[in-house]
């Protein structure tokens, strides 16, 4: 089975020429993207690295990610992609728990790592810069190590068990935790993803999605062992009559989106969206939070040419089900059945025992491309992992006709614009507020980011506080996308809770649960 990188030596012999990697400022053949890989494995063997070490990743969305992937899997480094929205102390975190022995950092995003280097001597002479503007001091410059590297393919020798990547996902104890995948892993979803969509050689994806996202990573490892091409969408913010431009120009078969982006394109007045060519998409993606009817209604109507599909799936398992293009208005609300490839998902009550369809189970899936576990979490990883089946703690329901519908995230997860949020964490950030006595954060629905973080608090006796001023405490220990947008004050009798103490989230979500 071959990893990655091999793939990508494969194809730089097999369409030399052909454009595999891009963003909207470079492009690489796959010839020079298998050069600049090996050139990128070898320099980074050269820093001293060694076959499974962790290097961390901290940029934004640009081909670069793509180079660094290939390097990695080339020399069996262990890749460690970090968000670029995470604020300084969630980081270190990361760099901590990782054991990263090397960074790769984007010029504009150093700063946020500046302060911290120091603290970890590992990472003295391995943090690696790219960027335009010149490496600053205590890293090197990202061109200037592939330039000096050789182009001979590595003579590391790499298996398909080996880890290629280590995924964070946040928590409900809310310490992110980092999801081991193999290159088998990645080999195989790549293999059934291109089977069940009907990818090919010919096919070219726009990723829009963060790079540090599992959305990302799946697809272009997609595209690459398909020998198709991949663009990446790098822009830092989004626009989304830059996106629909973006998609005429470019002419991508396929991307992949959540329900945000689609709702904002959909936004925009009719003589900007009729004004460009969408015929080249022939397949879309809807993923990360569920989509209204009248959203999909408008995705069928303004890309007349594009199938529409909606997968459900996590870090750690990957793929877990598929809503196929003829099933998204008369199963709404489904997140689809087995992926292909996959057993049969388990709904299990908290006894272990199988639910019957129409009741609410804790969902078990049974994927090939499940991860390896939990770095550093033995304990979680033997709760995720049992008897060959795989649970993210998402609890779910199953129709006569085997569709499954999600009653729960991940507990309380909150989604806003593609993001996940989980309540737990941005609880232990608030309730580290002088003035607070208590707290519990929901999701409340929102037009356009799906949902929006709110706060329900309990102040301290005496105490008094405004909306603004916990969030404006907030601001700079957290990232902007897990910050509560509006805050609700309450007694301490009035927060709902379990005869054991628990808080109940979901009485507060249809206390609160109302559009903002």
């Amino acid at each position: 089975m071959l990893h990655l990188g091999e793939v990508i030596s494969s194809n730089a012999g097999l369409y030399p020429n052909k454009v595999a990697a891009r963003d909207l400022a470079r492009s690489m053949t796959y010839r020079q993207w298998n050069d600049r890989a090996c050139r990128l494995a070898n320099g980074l063997l050269g820093l001293g690295l060694t076959k499974g070490d962790r290097i961390a990743i901290l940029a934004y969305n640009c081909v670069e990610w793509l180079e660094v992937y290939a390097a990695a899997a080339k020399v069996g480094l262990v890749a460690v992609p970090i968000n670029f929205r995470l604020l300084g102390t969630e980081i270190r975190y990361i760099l901590e728990d990782s054991g990263a022995r090397a960074l790769v950092v984007q010029d504009s995003l150093h700063e946020r790592v500046d302060e911290i280097l120091a603290e970890f001597a590992e990472l003295q002479g391995r943090s690696v810069h790219f960027g335009s503007t010149n490496a600053p001091a205590g890293f090197r410059a990202y061109e200037e190590l592939i330039s000096a590297a050789s182009a001979a393919e590595p003579s590391v020798r790499v298996q398909p068990e080996d880890a290629w990547a280590i995924m964070y996902t946040s928590g409900t104890t809310g310490k992110p935790k980092g999801a081991i995948q193999s290159h088998r892993s990645a080999a195989l979803i790549s293999l059934i993803t291109a089977l069940d969509f009907g990818f090919t050689r010919n096919d070219l994806a726009l990723l829009v999605m963060p790079m540090c996202h599992a959305n990302s990573l799946y697809f272009f490892a997609t595209f690459a062992y398909s020998g198709a091409s991949c663009c990446v969408f790098d822009r830092r913010s989004f626009d989304p009559e830059e996106l629909i431009r973006t998609l005429a120009q470019v002419r991508p078969t396929f991307t992949s989106l959540v329900p945000t982006h689609y709702i904002l394109m959909l936004g925009l007045a009719d003589r900007v969206r009729k004004q460009h060519d969408l015929e080249s998409l022939t397949r879309l993606l809807i993923s990360s939070a569920s989509a209204r009817l009248d959203t999909k209604q408008g995705i069928l109507e303004n890309f007349k040419r594009s199938q529409l599909f909606e997968l459900y799936g996590s870090s750690e398992a990957g793929w877990v089900t598929i809503l196929r293009p003829d099933e998204q208005l008369t199963k709404l609300g489904s997140v689809g059945r087995e992926f292909t490839g996959s057993g049969r998902i388990r709904l299990l009550d908290e006894h272990g025992s199988e639910v019957p369809d129409g009741e609410v189970g804790e969902l078990f899936s049974r994927t090939p491309y499940t991860f390896d576990g939990y770095l550093n979490l033995p304990e979680r990883t033997t709760e995720s992992l049992r008897d060959g089946h795989c649970t993210v703690g998402d609890m779910a329901r199953r129709d006569s006709d085997g569709f499954y519908y999600l009653v729960d995230r991940k507990l309380n997860m909150i989604i806003s614009g593609g993001e996940n949020v989980y309540p737990s964490e941005v609880e232990n950030l608030l309730g580290a507020h002088p003035k607070v006595k208590d707290v519990a954060v929901i999701g409340l629905p929102h037009e356009t980011w799906g949902e929006s973080v709110h706060a329900v608090v309990v102040l301290r006796e005496g105490q008094q506080a405004t909306q603004q001023e916990i969030m404006d405490w907030s601001k700079d220990k957290i990232a902007g996308y897990k910050r509560p947008r509006s805050i609700a004050f309450i007694g301490e009798e009035e927060m709902p809770r379990t005869a054991t103490g628990k808080i109940l989230h979901r009485q507060l979500r249809a206390r609160y649960g109302k559009a903002v």
